[in-house]
This record gives structure tokens, C-alpha cells and sequence, in this order.
């Protein structure tokens, strides 16, 4: 396969999933004390919205990149 169908792969992929999820969600430490054999931790809970356009411009590019011929050389 050449990179850039693998390229349009992944586009379309993950602009569909952005258009199924809306988003995604991780988990972010913040901050860790160490007090003696103590320890304190503090985690975060992100989440991030993907945009409706977002997710519509990676599935069309993704499309695009697979439905227009490439270049099989250069010719002078």
C-alpha cells in the first residue's frame, strides 16, 4: 500500500469516529508530593469536543486522497 492511501485511511477512520464520539477523554496527572513514605497524587479528568467540520474535512479529504489518481512519475 502506498502512504498515501494509508494516509486517506486513517483520515477517513478517525473522521468518522470523531463524527460517532464527539470527542475523547483522558486522564492527566497533575501534580505528585512525596512526604516522608507518603505519597499524594493528583489526577485530572480531561475531555476535548472534536468539531462536527472536523470530523466531515477528514472523511473528505480522506475520500478525496483515495478517489483522485496520484502521480506515477515525473515526466519532463
Amino acid at each position: 500500500m502506498k502512504a498515501v492511501k494509508i494516509a486517506a485511511i486513517i483520515l477517513i477512520v478517525a473522521g468518522v469516529m470523531g463524527l460517532v464520539y464527539g470527542g475523547f477523554s483522558y486522564t492527566r496527572n497533575t501534580s505528585n508530593i512525596e512526604v516522608g513514605s507518603m505519597e499524594l497524587s493528583v489526577k485530572e479528568n480531561q475531555s476535548v469536543k472534536v468539531p462536527v467540520w472536523a470530523g466531515v474535512a477528514a472523511v473528505g479529504l480522506g475520500v478525496g486522497l483515495l478517489v483522485v489518481p496520484g502521480r506515477k512519475g515525473t515526466t519532463r
